[in-house]
């Protein structure tokens, strides 16, 4: 649009220069000349419509930007919370499940997870074709009224990572990288596509009536029961159970915990306002005001109540708060009151700090409370909606509670059969030495705090 504005200028001077010439004794006959030539240039009209369109689409990209920054929040979070001797390999992780998920993304699962359904398909499965395709409306607003083609793959693909990067601190410090890997791949290339486009993509959970606006149940609770899959094979880390005790195993640095959840909730704003798919004044500041609420409500919730049962103010119980918030919210961001996402962000931090205690009661052991924060809180978050929505009511709750148990078994059966083919054909779990050595050194040669030592003269 600038080299269009630039190229007229151009022109209009060009065109002027002779009238210029002859009036130069006349400065008014000169001002006349310059605005006859703009009149004569013929430059595209710029409508509303088009700068409305070109305000949605930039929304959307920033949108995209925010919900990528989120990958580093996870690599923040989850590599505070491990041990300092696993810290490469967590980072190493949420580095690759990010290439992986855009990758996998662009080549089968974008048309996976929408593959036009409403062009005859019967709602459970169709698969539209590999790659991007080219479309002639790619680019404008024949596409969709608030975005392109191409800003609308970028948004949903910086998604599709995020179900990966749930699992990979659930099974922290204990699973073969390469087994990691290949699970993240598949499991991002055809599972959650599948799942996704039963709602998003318009298939029989949308035509049942199922909500969920930004991924409670579509992303974070499909992440969860991934990482419930992976630690139930797994079993826990050495030395968290001992003589039927439970013993805590901390992480080494709470303050990259901290910086991870902040970066998170910021993310945030991209990951559900980025959902309304424009930028719809009214609907993306009313949906940045709920998630904000309820973030807040969450960790003041989980404070309070592991307050009350630890006697102690526990920060990664408050850190686990937020993001339960956070994750209770997104499936109704967009049509809850002030008050109701407060009350849903309270609740969620209350409840994954009891999902927390119980996961430690029946040995699933969880490095970084992955299935208390997404599978859990994204379960309450999917119900909240036929409980506090626009549309709540008996018939919302069953929708929800039909669209949670369809997704639940299908990612859970899913996952469960995948890593435990992956164990059979090229194991899952590292040794006991190297579990107790650390995988930085024993996966990676390499360790993210080394020590030090002088350079020897020579």
């Amino acid at each position: 649009m600038k080299r269009n504005y630039i190229a007229l200028l151009i022109v209009c001077l060009l065109a002027t220069l002779p009238r210029l010439v002859l009036a130069q004794e006349d400065p008014a006959a000169a001002v006349e000349a310059v605005a006859a030539a703009v009149e004569e240039a013929e430059a595209p009209p710029i409508t509303a419509a088009d700068a409305l369109f070109t305000a949605h689409n930039l929304w959307m990209m920033i949108a995209a930007a925010l919900v990528f920054i989120m990958h580093l929040g996870f690599a923040c979070l989850e590599s505070g919370l491990v041990r300092a001797k696993n810290t490469t390999n967590i980072l190493f992780k949420n580095t690759m499940v990010v290439c992986i998920g855009i990758l996998t993304y662009c080549i089968c699962g974008f048309n996976l997870m929408y593959p036009e359904f409403e062009d005859g398909g019967h709602g459970w499965l169709q698969f539209s074709g590999f790659g991007l395709s080219s479309p002639d409306v790619g680019m404008t607003a024949a596409y969709a009224a608030g975005y392109t083609y191409w800003t609308d793959f970028l948004f949903q693909a910086m998604f599709a990572a995020t179900a990966a990067t749930i699992v990979s601190g659930a099974v922290a410090e204990r699973i073969k990288l390469s087994s990691f890997l290949v699970f993240s791949t598949i499991f991002v290339a055809i599972s959650y596509p599948i799942t996704g486009s039963w709602k998003w993509g318009l298939g029989w959970l949308n035509t049942l009536g199922f909500y969920d606006f930004a991924g409670s149940t579509l992303v974070h609770s499909v992440g969860g029961w991934g990482a419930l899959a992976g630690v139930i094979i797994l079993g826990p880390r050495v030395g968290k159970y001992v003589n039927g005790k439970i013993r805590p195993i901390l992480g080494h640095s709470m303050p990259l915990a901290t910086i991870g959840v902040f970066l998170l909730w910021l993310g945030w704003f991209g990951f559900n306002g980025g959902s309304v798919l424009s930028a719809d004044p009214g609907l993306v500041s009313l949906t940045l005001v709920t998630t904000c609420l309820a973030a807040a409500a969450g960790g003041v919730g989980a404070m309070t109540l592991a307050w009350s049962l630890l006697k102690k103010p526990d920060l990664s119980m408050a850190l686990n708060g937020v993001l339960a918030g956070l994750v209770g919210i997104t499936a109704g961001a967009d049509q809850m009151l002030p008050m109701s996402a407060i009350l849903i962000g309270f609740i969620a931090g209350g409840i994954v700090v009891v999902s927390v205690l119980v996961c430690d009661k029946v040995k699933l052991d969880d490095p970084v409370g992955a299935i208390s924060v997404h599978l859990v809180c994204g379960i309450w978050g999917t119900l909240a909606v036929g409980i506090f929505g626009a549309k709540a009511g008996f018939s919302q709750l069953i929708a929800q509670l039909i669209g949670i148990g369809a997704i639940g078994a299908f990612t859970f059966i899913f996952a469960f059969a995948l890593f435990l083919g992956i164990k059979a054909v090229m194991g899952l779990r590292v040794s006991e030495d190297e579990e107790r050595e650390g995988l930085d050194v024993r996966e990676h040669g390499n360790e993210a705090y080394p020590t030090f030592q002088p350079v020897p003269e020579v």
